[in-house]
């Protein structure tokens, strides 16, 4: 399974940031696994976003609840991410991730994108 993040590496602030990651080798709609978005700030730890399951459901972080939102495209295998009015404090690599349900282990990463948010 491989996964690749694409979208813009520079967002203005108060704008939306996009992000579609491109799965090949195993199908986003295969029971059970989830997939998601993870970030890294600079100079700090992981931060976990959200998924889009299997089944099509979604679940975000409640910190990042009220602006984010994770999409799919089955036809293409792909899915996305959406972060709404962004700040210089989005400025993080942001990662797609996927999710074994059973051991909730995450076992599939790709290689991350920077995203930085500047005017």
């Amino acid at each position: 399974v491989q996964l690749q993040e694409s979208g813009p590496g520079l967002v203005k602030p108060s704008q939306t940031l996009s992000l579609t990651c491109t799965v090949s080798g195993g199908s986003i709609t295969t029971n059970y696994y989830y997939w998601s978005w993870i970030r890294q700030p600079p100079g700090k730890g992981l931060e976990w976003i959200g998924y889009i399951a299997y089944s099509g459901s979604t679940f975000y972080s409640p910190s990042l609840k009220s602006r984010t939102s994770i999409s799919r495209d089955t036809s293409n295998n792909q899915f996305s991410l959406q972060l709404s009015s962004v700040t210089p404090e989005d400025t993080a690599v942001y990662y797609c991730v996927r999710i074994e349900g059973w051991l909730e282990e995450y076992d599939y990463w790709g290689q991350g994108t920077q995203v930085t948010v500047s005017s």
